[in-house]
């Protein structure tokens, strides 16, 4: 019984550790997601088009803020495609 709760404890700690780390990598604009990370990442035009002008840009990284609390940082390789968002 004790094995069985540890079990249980432990898969739901890893559990929430992925959903926060897939949340942290990506983006939400409107109906659409930017995800970091995969081989089909988005490139800055597609970036663009499905979430407007960054609120500030410097570089290959670029600042989306969403609400006074909520704010993701979007990292571009230097081909222009997605490779972090934090």
């Amino acid at each position: 019984m004790i094995r069985k709760t540890i079990l249980i404890s432990v898969t739901f700690f890893f559990s929430i550790v992925m959903v926060e780390q897939s949340i942290a990598g990506s983006l939400r604009c409107g109906t659409h997601i930017i995800s970091s990370g995969q081989r089909s990442a988005p490139y800055k035009h597609e970036v663009l088009k499905k979430c407007g002008e960054p609120t500030s840009r410097n570089g290959n990284t670029w600042l989306y803020k969403k609400s006074s609390s909520v704010t993701r940082v979007v990292r571009f390789s230097g081909d222009g495609q997605v490779y972090a968002i934090e």
